[in-house]
């Protein structure tokens, strides 16, 4: 059999594996394994055990648990709810305010935490019910949600992109920069669809007609503070980092210890919290572990075959594609494996072919993250299986037909792909920061 072949047959494998509904790090790991075994025989087995100490001895690593336990104290100690307090106060008396709010809580929570999950738990449990009872349209506020809690994989620190950045050997630090502008561009384009959807049709989002119109000056720029905490969390743990102060752990390790602190000034802490957030923290983080270490294995069996050499020579040479056409490929193929995968398992799935393919095509392989990144948001929301349909399913209220939230996705997915397509056009639009702080 050529090792094209074996390589197809590998891919097929693990593809059928995962539709049996096997765990992600099982299927990866399995498949490379009997491969490295059956390709090589007892020297095989070296593969997942090299695998197993390059993990071991990545340093990165330690802010996966960090960023991870910083998030879980932020979400389980409700600081999550003074922001958005804030946000009904202070929008509420526009139309579509409070939608417009719910993002910009999203976004907060988002350089608070770096994972989309969390961001859903709390659009959904604190900000739902509001919207819903200030008469919004529920198909609006169900997509405001699911739009904005997409943000957590893009807005720094997003552990998608910490974990893109140690499969794909690229510096965090540069990924976390390029990722800012396009996360804020994409918020800007969500909250401006919001206004001037509002506008036209008020009914959609009802500007506020109770006490928060008439709340004095005053303590409305006193609740202004809990807006501060999260600026506060990111600036301690970013400015050092950017300025070469610290290492990317160390400051991980103070986002970690900033959070805590400011839920027990909060008076917010308590074992019930702390416990939560440590078993929460320890089960993401070994998940993680898994994933990122069955992947590593199968991108060493898919090196050793020279797969990736024998699929770019297919499309350039056989086929003709020029690299921009692979590239709109490879991202639809995203689209596809996002209807019943999570970003994870698509990243660890297609890493060991298409990372080294981008390479081979010529591009920017921190670019490509924020491309990834992106297209793995509008497959969270895409039908039939997107996973954040599924989880707003299960967070909604009765009212909420499954029906409504596939309906409501629609124009946010429509402005993200009019992201997606400003920077694939515009790389300038990712790459100018990293550039500029690490230029300096």
């Amino acid at each position: 059999m050529s090792h094209e072949m074996i390589a197809i047959f590998m891919f097929a494998s693990m593809m059928l594996m995962l539709f049996t509904g096997q765990r992600v790090f099982g299927a990866i790991g399995a498949v490379a394994a009997i491969a490295a075994l059956a390709l090589w025989g007892t020297g095989g087995q070296d593969i997942p055990f090299s695998a197993a100490m390059k993990l071991m001895k990545w340093y990165p690593l330690l802010t996966l648990p960090m960023f991870i336990f910083m998030g879980y104290i932020l979400s389980e100690s409700k600081l999550a709810d003074d922001l958005y307090r804030m946000f009904h106060v202070w929008m509420g008396p526009v139309n579509g305010g409070l939608a417009i709010g719910t993002i910009g809580l999203m976004v907060l929570v988002s350089a608070m935490n770096g994972l989309s999950v969390a961001g859903m738990a709390i659009g959904a449990t604190i900000a739902l019910p509001e919207l819903l009872r200030r008469g919004y349209d529920k198909r609006m506020v169900t997509g405001v949600i699911q739009a904005g809690s997409s943000l957590g994989i893009l807005v720094p620190p997003s552990v998608v992109l910490v974990l893109y950045a140690m499969i794909a050997r690229q510096p965090v630090g540069q990924l976390w920069l390029a990722g800012v502008v396009p996360g804020l561009l994409m918020a800007g384009m969500f909250i401006l669809y919001i206004g001037v959807r509002c506008y036209f049709q008020p009914s959609l989002g009802p500007a506020l007609k109770d006490d928060a119109r008439t709340m004095p000056r005053a303590e409305k720029l006193k609740l202004l503070q809990a807006g501060i905490l999260p600026l506060a969390i990111f600036a301690a743990m970013m400015i050092p980092f950017v300025n070469g102060w610290t290492s990317l752990v160390e400051s991980s390790a103070i986002g970690a210890l900033t959070a805590f602190a400011a839920a027990v000034l909060r008076g917010r802490m308590t074992r019930e919290v702390f416990e939560n957030s440590t078993r929460q923290t320890l089960a993401i983080s070994c998940m993680f572990m898994w994933i990122i270490l069955a992947a590593l294995g199968f991108g060493a069996v898919f090196d050793g075959l020279g797969a990736v050499r024998a699929i770019d020579n297919l499309f350039t040479e056989q086929l003709g594609l020029d690299p921009w056409m692979i590239l709109i490929l490879m991202q639809l193929s995203f689209l596809l494996m996002g209807t019943f995968l999570d970003d994870t398992a698509m990243l660890v799935i297609v890493a060991p072919l298409y990372v080294p393919l981008v390479k081979a095509l010529g591009f920017d392989l921190i670019w490509y993250g924020v491309l990834y990144t992106i297209t793995t948001q509008i497959a969270y929301m895409t039908p039939p299986f997107g996973y954040n349909l599924f989880l707003m399913r299960a967070m909604a209220p009765p009212e909420v037909r499954l029906s409504d939230i596939y309906n409501s996705i629609i124009p946010f997915v429509g402005v993200m792909i009019a992201c997606l397509a400003l920077i694939m056009a515009f790389p300038e639009i990712a790459l100018w920061l990293p550039k500029y702080i690490y230029g300096n």
